[in-house]
């Protein structure tokens, strides 16, 4: 692959309080894979699940990527200011959405009915119609029979991908009971108006891969490149996130480029001495490693188009 500035990643993280290593790594790897392309890198704010925001954390989330010499390109996007965008989505699926009277206990019941209580697909029940007397709670989105379920992808680091949305995945929501608007759905419009063409991300999110190429195939939207990056975890094995009791990796004073950027680039894989002394020659030195890892040909002066 050879370098373009044709190319466009972003970060998306979710304002549900401080980043954390995990977090790090992520913003890390897009922030590399855009530099080493010699591309755009965008930041955009995910913050429409408004019962988990907490005030203020949007803001500490840019302060702590400036303060490890991570500069974004352009405007910062916030989702909440793009419902209307979701909407007009949601108009345009018209033909393969329906409404579901479903709570998630009738959800578990049925499942214990059909004798798969352990299975996350959902069962179908409104499906055809709503039951008489309920009404609507969520919008689902209609899968393909399992003979045309089927979506691959070829992911840049783990491989060629496949999934069958209907034995995998189910019938899923893309706008829910609260009336929020669901993750699928919301990403898959926001990368398209910004033109993001390279999505660079953890691997917990593979999974959902599938579903957005196929909401991209019904909008007629293009379909980026991905990359998914190995998650960071506890000592339990846990995803680290903030369910889990991840702390900040930015306290405000704290040595940055020793005690955060140099461990998140060990864990990407990235052989970097500790001798490491500033921001600028970390950056230089990671995106010519990332490069190298991802066999990126860099026709560009590292020098020059780094921050």
């Amino acid at each position: 692959m050879s370098a373009t500035t044709d190319y466009i990643g972003r970060f998306a993280p979710s304002p549900t309080g401080p980043l954390h290593m995990g977090s790090l790594v992520a913003a890390m790897a897009s922030y590399l894979d855009a530099k080493a392309h010699q591309g755009t890198w965008l930041l955009r704010i995910e913050d429409l699940d408004f019962d988990r925001n907490v005030a203020g954390a949007d803001q500490q989330i840019l302060q702590s990527l400036q303060r490890c010499g991570m500069q974004w390109d352009g405007e910062v996007v916030w989702q909440s200011q793009r419902q209307h965008l979701y909407e007009a989505a949601l108009g345009q699926l018209a033909d393969y959405v329906y409404p579901c009277a479903c709570s998630r206990k009738e959800i578990a019941d049925s499942r214990l009915r059909l004798g798969d209580p352990a299975s996350q697909i959902y069962p179908g029940t409104c499906r055809h119609s709503i039951p008489a007397g309920k009404s609507a709670r969520a919008w689902r989105l209609r899968v393909p029979e399992p003979e045309q379920g089927v979506v691959c992808f070829e992911d840049r680091l783990c491989g060629s991908q496949s999934q069958n949305l209907a034995t995998e995945v189910g019938d899923f929501v893309l706008k829910r009971a609260d009336g929020f608007w669901a993750y699928q759905l919301a990403v898959v419009v926001d990368d398209a108006a910004q033109g993001i063409n390279h999505i660079v991300r953890g691997a917990d999110l593979i999974d959902s891969t599938a579903r957005q190429i196929y909401l991209q195939g019904l909008l007629g939207l293009p379909t980026p490149s991905y990359l998914h990056v190995p998650v960071v975890t506890n000592a339990n094995g846990e995803k680290l996130s903030k369910q889990t009791g991840a702390l900040a990796f930015d306290r405000g004073d704290n040595d940055l480029l020793h005690e955060a950027l140099l461990p998140a680039a060990r864990f990407l894989g990235l052989k970097l001495s500790p001798a490491v002394s500033e921001l600028h020659e970390f950056w230089q030195l990671a995106t010519t490693l990332w490069a190298k890892k991802l066999r990126i040909g860099l026709q560009i002066n590292l020098v020059s188009t780094l921050i």
